[in-house]
């Protein structure tokens, strides 16, 4: 018997570290004349791009637009005196924000990363300094004073005080997480008395709603009706009834084949006309009728997709097991369906958040509506590409936060395995 010492062992052959920055510039950027050529033209393009945007937004840009609307942009014609409200429930939304955050990264080696930390750093950054820049004469009364960035930036250590403290929480609990979406309906119950009023505080009519509070309200809104119309839409375009397949299969084409703002101007005109004499929905509440039905129908194609997607063996077994057709349905089909088709979800949600800037056509004062009344004080004229660069980075900062919290559902159901 031959006894092998460590040093006469064959050691296996090292891990490739990968081509380094050198080598994969040559392969991806310059692995031609042609290649090389085109990474030269696009650099420079985007190059020029570039410092052309920095020059302007360093010289020739006039930012005052911004700060001196701020409160129009978030609260539009709010009243002043109960802007205490918004401040109430942003604490709240922020609060379950960070538990909600803790909550899907307790799998998570760490709750902070590199781009978090970032941004974080970016928004303080920027809460410190909005309050200081100079203001004109004609500034309104509510603006980011020092007092208000310090209550963002105290909201701030909030959220994030509340993500490590749920991410501790539901790693050594995990039943608890099964909480949050119960603790997200209430939160949004709390958010409709707050705006509106009623029950011991004043009431606040919708007329005065308006900026980011009323988009966001009714992204929220939408969002909220149209999933469970557009699971019921899915299920009845693959029931074995013809007339609830028919019915659901007429009801999605005929949605899809009809633009949004058609059925915006027919929710405003129309859904009065259904309604007994001298019962007229408010406006908000026919703009959420018109954007439920619009985004369910896209929405219950997407969940078709995810039905379709999940084997018939699925089935199959669960009627093996004496489970019928409903039960199979909900516990067996729909989980699985709904896993898969997250990003097609989430999706559609954004898509319909975007989808609010087509309210301002119908006089509703949301985001974008209240930036063409700031656009029209003649004080602002021409000031277009700051206004909408503005709003736009706004938009962008929502959506992002949408596509991150779907990597993060994805992570956490591990639908990629």
């Amino acid at each position: 018997m031959t006894t092998t010492t460590p040093d006469k062992v064959a050691s296996a052959p090292p891990k490739s570290a990968g081509p380094g920055p050198a080598e994969w510039l040559k392969e991806n950027l310059f692995s031609s004349w042609f290649n090389t050529l085109l990474t030269i033209v696009v650099t420079a393009v985007l190059a020029i791009a570039f410092w052309n945007l920095l020059s302007w937004a360093f010289t020739s840009a006039q930012w005052q637009v911004i700060p001196n609307n701020l409160g129009l942009f978030m609260t539009g014609l709010y009243p002043r005196e109960m802007h205490w409200r918004i401040w109430t429930l942003f604490g709240v939304v922020m609060t379950l924000a960070g538990v909600s955050w803790g909550t899907l990264t307790r799998g998570a080696a760490s709750l902070m990363t590199r781009p978090m930390l970032i941004g974080l750093g970016i928004a303080i950054a920027a809460l410190i300094i909005i309050p200081a820049l100079p203001r004109g004469e004609e500034a309104p009364a509510f603006l980011l004073t020092p007092f208000a960035a310090a209550i963002l930036i105290g909201l701030i250590v909030v959220a994030v005080a509340a993500a490590y403290i749920a991410r501790s929480v539901t790693q050594k609990s995990p039943s608890i997480a099964q909480w949050l979406p119960l603790a997200w309906v209430l939160s949004y119950i709390v958010a409709l008395w707050l705006i509106g009023g009623g029950l011991g505080i004043e009431e606040v009519r919708s007329n005065d709603w308006g900026g980011l509070v009323l988009t966001l309200l009714l992204a929220v809104t939408g969002i909220a009706l149209c999933f469970p119309i557009g699971v019921i839409l899915a299920l009845g375009r693959r029931s074995d009834l013809p007339i609830v397949r028919w019915l659901s299969v007429a009801y999605i084409e005929l949605v899809r084949g009809t633009p949004l703002i058609a059925i915006l101007f027919m929710g405003q005109v129309m859904i009065p006309l259904f309604l007994p004499e001298g019962l007229r929905p408010d406006r908000i509440i026919r703009a959420v009728i018109a954007l439920t039905l619009f985004s369910s129908a896209y929405l219950a194609e997407n969940v078709r997709a995810g039905l379709q997607s999940v084997p018939r063996g699925q089935s199959e077994a669960a009627v093996s097991l004496g489970l019928n057709k409903p039960l199979t349905v909900a516990f067996i089909v729909l989980p699985q369906a709904l896993k898969i088709a997250i990003p097609a979800i989430v999706g559609q949600f954004i898509s319909l958040f975007q989808d609010t800037t087509l309210l301002a056509t119908l006089g509703l004062i949301e985001l974008l509506g209240i930036s063409q009344s700031v656009l029209a004080n003649p004080s602002y004229l021409g000031r277009y590409a700051e206004v909408y660069l503005f709003i736009g980075v706004i938009y962008w900062f929502f959506c992002y936060a949408m596509s991150l919290g779907s990597r993060r559902i994805e992570e956490q159901f591990n639908t990629g395995h």
